[in-house]
């Protein structure tokens, strides 16, 4: 099926926003409509039998519908507050546990490799990683709010039931659902069917008080529990009516999405055989989640059906597996029953033995028959390694916002080569919170003389875990001149989710030391520029918020868009004439009839005010602030480290991740 682009997704994602409420909105009114109804039948003797839709706008009628909309927006402002702590909070909510980066275990080792293959090549920060050790099926989902902040949870099951190829097929349709803003509806159509729920839970309550109290007598309060047993038996009917149109709306927001994202999965890893393998088990094992409550709750979010349910053809959060493996490949289906047939005659005794004794063929005897040889990244062995993390430049597209959510040839290789060259012990200080401090300080000196270098750290305050440590420096300043400039802004990437293990104050101060020792010089280079934002984008207190469109058209950011291409201009010539003619060239379609002369210096102040109001601009229309950027850089026909920093920068801020670009010495 066809994918559409980055930004059509991103603003279909909104859109979907809209629906959810509007969806919210329709239930929560025949949930209130419902209950009146009860409440009529109850009190009708009291209220001289007046007509229904005169009795809603009684004092008795009114009553009950402010009450049932307080419930229901009370339930569900109590989950929103709960799940504010975002995708770690929803890992914890399923009993998941955290995966440490440096992890021993060969499976987990084996998704942590391909989640961080799969994030240097989109250009998305790499998210935290989480098992739910006691779930034997075969699932996965994403959560949080933002990219920046993402975490990826899989069943113990995935991981030993799927083949690297598999598992990286769940990986690129996960990694979709966090390009495309899936994430945030996500979390709130959580909190929405925690209010609409509600009303069930509080009748089943009150059946238990009413029905199955102890010690009720046969007086004026046994009447009163056995009426509000009844009445808590009609709130319960009512909840399953509830529990209807929560399932009713995460299939109408799911679905869709759900198609795109396998068609995502496909066009990252060039492999169609990797996720309609995993489809395939999922279809043969299940993916339901037996040891969490909140099964039904995820059913939405996860990579198949969570939760076992009625009338699952209308209901179901996930087209039917069969044709969501068709759809990614028509005949898939069959061939993967075919090669499920062909291994039977082959196992040996004892796998026939098995296979008896259980009534079924074991999924991991099976694992490697269903998938033929990987196309696309993290191939291992496979895949030829290239001995530079600098590639000649491709030709360069016309349009730098069709790379923007992506995941290319080029990324691809950049991803294997640097994880394959990055030494064992760096890598390994990457994961911990005080290689990742010290990581953020080497990239400031790792180019200095090692006299100055010295001279910078001791500029920081010293402190056991912030201050700077001359033993771990020792380790990472060889690696990073080794490595060169282009591999900076993926090796930071690597560092995010031990540095987003700190403490606010423990951020705060990080910060404080990373700017002291930029401003060392009096002077802040490109890069400098866009280490200090990209951390403090990610690692400021208001991290997790999520950026609500204000501007839609272009007139109401112009001034912004001038300060913005004034600096790009002047990075990518060399001189004033160049870059007044490269200006204008770039202003050219966003022309407003009056030309104004470009601005002849941008201070990190206004750079950074800049990024946030274009920020706020419909997704719809910042493809074309990228591609004027990409005019002033591409101009040559060639993209150096300076400029392609200066790239990241502007794509990081937008929430628009940029791949890793294949760069020219």
């Amino acid at each position: 099926m066809a994918n559409p682009g980055f930004f059509q997704r991103q603003a279909h994602a909104r859109r979907n926003t809209g629906l959810l409420v509007l969806l919210f909105l329709t239930a929560v009114t025949l949930i209130t409509l419902a209950v009146c109804l009860v409440g009529y039948l109850v009190t009708r003797s009291q209220s001289s039998a007046l007509p229904f839709h005169h009795w809603l706008v009684s004092s008795h009628g009114f009553t009950t519908a402010i009450t049932v909309v307080l419930l229901i927006g009370v339930g569900s402002l109590v989950r929103w507050a709960d799940l504010a702590g975002g995708g770690s909070r929803v890992a914890k909510m399923v009993g998941a546990r955290l995966i440490e980066p440096d992890t021993t275990d060969a499976e987990e080792r084996k998704l942590r490799n391909i989640v961080e293959e799969m994030a240097i090549a989109s250009g998305v920060p790499v998210p935290v990683l989480y098992v739910m050790d006691s779930e034997t099926s075969i699932n996965a989902f994403v959560a949080g709010y933002t990219p920046g902040e993402a975490v990826m949870v899989v069943t113990h099951g995935a991981l030993t039931h799927l083949t690297r190829d598999e598992l990286q097929g769940v990986v690129a349709h996960e990694f979709s659902h966090i390009l495309n803003g899936d994430m945030r509806i996500n979390i709130r159509l959580i909190a929405l069917l925690a209010g609409i729920l509600m009303l069930g839970q509080i009748g089943h309550f009150m059946i238990r008080v009413g029905f199955y109290s102890g010690g009720r007598s046969r007086n004026r309060d046994g009447r009163a529990q056995a009426a509000m047993g009844l009445i808590g038996l009609a709130l319960l009917i009512i909840g399953y009516v509830g529990v209807f149109f929560g399932r009713l709306i995460q299939a109408a927001v799911s679905r869709q999405r759900e198609m795109l994202a396998d068609a995502s999965s496909v066009q990252f890893t060039r492999n169609p055989e990797g996720i309609g393998g995993a489809l395939f088990k999922i279809g043969m094992k299940g993916g339901y989640l037996d040891t969490t409550s909140h099964a039904s709750d995820m059913n939405h979010m996860c990579f198949g059906e969570s939760a076992r349910m009625k009338f699952s053809s209308l209901l179901a959060s996930h087209p039917p597996v069969d044709q969501r493996i068709n759809a990614i490949q028509p005949g898939m289906l069959a061939r993967l029953r075919s090669r499920l047939r062909d291994t039977e005659p082959g196992q040996n005794l004892r796998q026939r033995s098995s296979t008896q004794a259980t009534g079924r063929t074991s999924l991991g005897d099976l694992a490697n028959q269903f998938v033929e040889p990987a196309r696309g990244i993290g191939r291992g062995s496979s895949s030829p390694v290239r001995s530079s993390l600098v590639a000649d430049t491709p030709p360069q597209p016309t349009k730098l916002s069709t790379r923007v959510g992506t995941v290319n040839p080029q990324s691809e290789a950049f991803a294997i080569d640097l994880l394959n060259q990055l030494p064992a012990t760096f890598r390994s200080l990457l994961y911990t919170r005080a290689g990742a401090i010290q990581l953020c300080y080497g990239l400031l000196i790792y180019d200095l003389s090692q006299t100055i270098q010295k001279e910078r750290l001791q500029m920081i305050a010293g402190h056991p875990l912030l201050g700077a440590q001359q033993d771990l420096l020792d380790k990472m300043l060889p690696a990073l001149a080794k490595l060169g400039e282009a591999a900076r802004f993926p090796i930071l990437e690597l560092a995010m989710p031990a540095l987003r293990k700190l403490d606010p104050d423990e951020r705060d101060a990080l910060l404080v030391n990373i700017q002291t020792l930029v401003t060392a010089d009096n002077r802040i280079s490109l890069f400098e520029l866009a280490l200090t934002t990209f951390l403090d984008r990610h690692l400021s207190a208001d991290a997790e918020r999520v950026v609500p469109v204000k501007y839609r058209n272009y007139r109401q950011v112009l001034p912004a868009i001038r300060r913005l291409l004034s600096l790009f201009a002047r990075a990518g010539t060399g001189s004033p004439e160049e870059a007044d003619t490269l200006y204008r060239g770039a202003m050219a379609g966003f022309a407003t009839g009056s030309e104004e002369r470009r601005a002849e210096k941008v201070s990190m102040r206004e750079l950074r005010e800049t990024l946030e109001v274009l920020n706020r601009l419909s997704p719809l229309l910042k493809p074309a602030v990228i591609d004027a950027c990409g005019y002033c850089v591409t101009h040559d026909g060639r993209v150096d480290v300076r400029e392609y920093e200066l790239m990241r920068l502007v794509t990081d801020q937008l929430d628009c991740p940029m791949p890793p670009y294949s760069l020219r010495p």
